[in-house]
């Protein structure tokens, strides 16, 4: 009676705690709303993006020319001897001498071997990757978002139903315990009842227990304090209609993995182009203007000597033997290249393996679903008939908490296949590359 009363008590706290505190309604349109702005890896994906979005700009392709500035000044002091042919001699001490120049240069790679139009697209082909990596992350955020969404959605669904299923517990005791004293049932009845009450409190409150540990795992995928409250939205709507056929002809369009394997293929040819362009002769422009100004010391004939004015000139280039590096290059580049291709080819044969595998899943979540329904609904039936049963005294206890046990199981059992195919439904249109499209 005392482990009953504590049983009570806690059970009371946690119910006060709860109508105490008010918690936000988690809609599943607003969860996917802040993972999109909060989540840790979906922010580093955006970085990411924009790292490559910086390198693939004109101003890191190598096709605009570069300017440089430059001024500078020297001052020469010493003693300064001269002798003559006649055999005079003269010595100047602490003789100066001024030099100052200015330049404006101009570099620019009129032709290069077509290798800065390779490297260019490749870091455009870059970006793309970045872009693709940041969906795929967003596929996956969102996909164990509503895992777990699904899962809280599941375990308040539990609660619900074993918050009833103690009800129904503590109204058979107190039946037992008026029973009792009015002889019309035994101790051990009551004791029984007492019993079957105190493991449905327990089970309430580890359900109580998980529900708030799952509900803290959202709430770190969705970037915010692990301890805000909410309620979600427990309602589940599927897809009307889906075909194995055009699920397979999207996924080999747009799966996000695909994508990135046919980018590693062009980042590798790429990565060919540029190697061979070190054997093509390179030609630079080089334009510059400059003036220099030098005023001498007494001794020199000329005071002083002023330069100024452009000048021009072109500079070829041909790399005719490096000891073999560049060839060298070229081959590990196209091994490479035929390893992407065969990974390529690989994830391929993997894709449509993962299609139809989770197609079996999900065909056989739905018809476990329709089981599991046609299931609950013969347990309610049963278990109406055993209520009546028993109030009128033509069932036991015993046969009663059977049929009790068996409604909970079954509630327990649809909610679970409830939500397991709507995830496998989900899972299936991420391979299909068309999750951000699903109904949530």
């Amino acid at each position: 009676m005392i482990y009953n009363k504590f049983i009570s008590l806690i059970l009371f706290i946690l119910v006060l705690a709860g109508n105490s505190l008010a918690q936000e309604v988690l809609p599943k349109t607003t969860a996917v709303e802040i993972l999109l702005e909060h989540n840790y890896d979906i922010k580093i994906a955006k970085n990411n993006v924009e790292l490559a979005s910086n390198n693939a700009r004109i101003m890191n392709s190598g096709y605009l020319p570069s300017v440089e500035a430059g001024a500078g000044s020297i001052i020469t002091s010493g003693t300064s001897s001269v002798e003559y042919q006649d055999g005079r001699t003269q010595e100047t001490s602490n003789a100066q001498t001024y030099s100052f120049s200015s330049s404006l240069g101009l570099n620019y790679t009129l032709f290069d071997g077509l290798g800065r139009k390779y490297n260019y697209s490749k870091q455009k082909e870059n970006y793309t990757i970045s872009e693709l990596q940041m969906r795929r992350a967003v596929e996956l955020s969102v996909l164990d978002l509503f895992r777990i969404y699904y899962d809280v959605a599941r375990l308040t669904t539990n609660e619900i139903n074993q918050r009833e299923t103690m009800d129904i517990s503590r109204r058979r005791l107190d039946r037992a315990k008026y029973g009792y004293e009015y002889g019309q049932s035994t101790q051990l009845d009551v004791l029984n009842a007492e019993v079957d009450y105190n493991t449905d409190s327990i089970t309430y409150l580890n359900i109580i227990l998980e529900l708030q540990n799952v509900k803290r795992d959202i709430n770190v995928l969705l970037g915010r304090d692990v301890n805000t409250l909410f309620v979600v939205d427990t309602s589940v709507v599927y897809e009307k209609v889906i075909i194995l056929e055009d699920l397979m002809n999207d996924a080999m369009k747009n799966n996000v993995t695909l994508l990135l394997n046919q980018s590693f293929v062009q980042t590798s040819e790429y990565d060919i182009n540029i190697n061979r362009s070190a054997k093509i002769p390179r030609l630079d422009l080089n334009a510059s203007y400059r003036w220099s100004d030098r005023i001498n010391d007494q001794t020199s004939l000329v005071t002083s000597q002023i330069n100024y004015g452009p000048q021009a000139g072109l500079n070829l280039s041909w790399n005719i033997f490096d000891g073999g590096t560049t060839k060298t290059r070229t081959q590990n580049a196209k091994i490479t290249r035929d390893n992407e291709l065969i990974n390529l080819e690989q994830y391929t044969k993997v894709l449509e393996r993962n299609v139809n595998n989770a197609w079996s899943f999900y065909q056989n979540a739905l018809f476990v679903l329709e089981a599991e329904r046609k299931n609950l609904e013969t347990n309610h039936y049963n278990f109406d008939r055993s209520v009546e049963q028993y109030q009128l005294g033509q069932i036991t206890s015993i046969v009663f908490r059977q049929a009790q046990f068996n409604l909970l199981r079954a509630n327990q059992n649809f909610n679970q296949a409830k939500y397991d195919a709507k995830i496998a439904e989900l899972a299936l249109l991420q391979l299909s590359g068309s999750l951000m499209y699903a109904t949530f």
